[in-house]
């Protein structure tokens, strides 16, 4: 396993399916891909945390009612330390570009998992 699909396992906590599937295809595809993981999630002097990446694509997700992956990423938020109060302010941030009708949808599963995780 190369240094750059180490990189991907660690961010997602998972294998990505994308440099699995690329795997299948050309091991050097893979391997750009597990790059591209590593180059977005790379902390990098007076640069956003992987907490902080965390919380905005946690946002993008609820505000894209792509639920199932805005729960997978708490449990990611949970790991690189966010508070409670930072996992609702980015729901609201959700709502307010999504709209309310989104954060109806997306809210309870939400609220679940952060109840599982003890947030």
């Amino acid at each position: 396993m190369s240094e750059e699909t180490n990189d991907a396992l660690d961010v997602k906590g998972f294998q990505p399916r994308s440099v699995i599937y690329a795997k299948k295809l050309d091991e050097g595809f893979s391997d750009a891909l597990a790059g591209f993981y590593s180059a977005v999630w790379a902390e990098r002097e007076n640069g956003l945390s992987k907490k902080d990446k965390h919380l905005l694509v946690f946002t993008i997700a609820c505000s894209n009612l792509k639920t199932e992956s805005a729960v997978k990423i708490l449990q990611r938020l949970k790991k690189f330390g966010a508070t409670a109060q930072e996992v609702k302010d980015a729901m609201m941030i959700a709502a307010w570009t999504g709209g309310i009708q989104n954060f109806t949808d997306f809210t309870p599963k939400i609220l679940q998992e952060m109840e599982r995780l003890e947030f």
